[in-house]
């Protein structure tokens, strides 16, 4: 068993973590494209009956999760080092290996607030924060698919209405104006726009555009982008923006067409289904909506907007249940308000089931965690006291193999032998983990027992 209780202490104490899975790990002899000079590591048993995935090595419990993971499972798998200190000490260098790494990959949650050594005897906020923003443009990533319940997210990236530009960025010392520049690729989002059309058509479900282009300009182009796909198609739109977004933008977006493949709507003139098209503030309403209907949805979204689109999926269903509880209670009945859930024909939980999956413009895709890098239940770990006295629940790690089935069956769609022994592992994961959750360290050794390694 891997000693995670020192590693946590080594990554805390700001310790030489790379040694440690120096050691650890063997190297590979698989690089991203363009970098030989990349640190990979391999282990898990790499028999040839699967193709291998790579983890991101981040922070705090993505990382000892992660781990623990990998040693339970047995899996072949590529390691690429991202945590807090090395990504500060590679000047980002290592989320370019990682995003350019040629198989499907899993990209663990990363602390964004944390303190690394500046390596003057100081301590400095890591460079690049959580680093999602530079991972995504050096990996080349066009948008990321959120399923949970009945709705479906597609959020462009990167589009962000972030300052993206250090050097520009400034505070004007006699207005108080702040300066900042952004650039969206609209490349990016044209293959966004592609992909959330291609899924409404495929799957059936209603189509919902969700951007502001009566007030931001690049929701503007991104309209637009939509509008001109849809040319030529046998999608139905029921609700319209008032103007057109692509008449209104041609010029502009007609210099982002001539940047696309000339194959690019080739097949689309069989595309149908239908679409609606909102202001972006109306999907949040529309979204519950949606999710109490259990109306199946796919909603096309910008990078900040899709991002707090899927926090309020991820958050809502709780509330939800709370709220049918105090009805319940008022009526003068007592009901298990998660059976009752269940039984209503609602499957979503409290978030940490969500999945996520970014598209790259070349190679596989990169399955993401959602949750975050849990650095302050990892400090109560080392305090020894994970639960506060009966306050608080221990780490559940059910999302780190939850991932990694979905990361292993995406890069091995033909291999039913792997998603049975896949399925058969989380049914195992969730006997172990019924009723009272057991401590981070005690559910790994019991983990460690009940699941048999691939191949063994």
């Amino acid at each position: 068993m891997i000693d995670l209780m020192s590693i946590a202490r080594t990554e805390a104490d700001g310790g030489d973590l790379f040694s440690v899975f120096d050691g650890m790990f063997e190297a590979s002899d698989v690089k991203p494209d363009g970098s030989p000079d990349a640190v990979v590591w391999k282990g898990g048993n790499h028999d040839g009956s699967v193709n291998p995935v790579a983890h991101s090595l981040t922070d705090a419990y993505a990382l000892l999760g992660t781990l623990a993971a990998i040693d339970i499972l047995g899996l072949p798998y590529y390691a690429v080092p991202m945590w807090s200190q090395y990504r500060h000490d590679t000047e980002l260098a290592s989320l370019s290996w990682f995003g350019n790494m040629p198989c499907t990959s899993i990209k663990w949650s990363t602390a964004g607030d944390a303190y690394v050594n500046d390596g003057k005897g100081g301590k400095v906020v890591v460079m690049g924060k959580s680093a999602n923003a530079p991972l995504r443009t050096q990996a080349g990533v066009y948008c990321n698919v959120r399923p949970y319940g009945p709705v479906t997210v597609v959020r462009c990236m990167p589009c962000l209405p972030y300052s993206q530009n250090k050097a520009v960025f400034d505070v004007d010392p006699k207005t108080g104006h702040v300066h900042s520049e952004m650039n969206s690729p609209g490349i990016q989002m044209a293959y966004a726009n592609r992909l959330f059309l291609r899924m409404v058509h495929e799957t059936g479900h209603l189509g919902r555009v969700a951007t502001k282009p009566t007030q931001a300009m690049e929701d503007g182009i991104n309209a637009g982008l939509h509008s001109w796909l849809l040319q030529g198609t046998k999608f139905e739109v029921g609700r319209k923006y008032a103007v057109d977004p692509y008449e209104e933008h041609k010029e502009r977006i007609d210099r982002i067409i001539g940047l696309l493949p000339s194959d690019f709507k080739d097949g689309m003139e069989n595309w149908g289904g239908r679409i609606e098209q909102h202001i972006a503030d109306t999907n949040y309403g529309l979204l519950l909506w949606d999710l109490i209907e259990k109306r199946e949805t796919i909603v096309l979204a910008t990078d900040l907007d899709g991002d707090r689109l899927t926090d309020l999926l991820a958050d809502v269903s709780d509330p939800l249940r709370m709220f049918g509880g105090l009805v319940a209670n008022h009526l003068g009945k007592d009901v298990d308000m998660r059976q009752v859930w269940e039984d209503m024909g609602y499957t979503t939980g409290n978030g940490r089931d969500m999945t996520s999956v970014m598209y790259r413009m070349d190679g596989p895709p990169i399955h993401e965690q959602t949750l975050g890098s849990a650095d302050a239940m990892l400090l109560r770990l080392l305090d020894g006291d994970e639960s506060m006295g009966g306050t608080k629940q221990p780490y559940d790690p059910r999302i780190h193999f939850v991932l990694i089935r979905d990361a292993y069956l995406d890069a091995n769609s033909d291999n039913s032998e792997l998603r049975q022994w896949l399925d058969s592992t989380l049914d195992k994961f969730d006997e172990v983990y019924a009723g009272t959750r057991p401590g981070f360290l005690e559910g790994y050794a019991a983990l460690k027992e009940a699941i048999t390694p691939w191949g063994a």
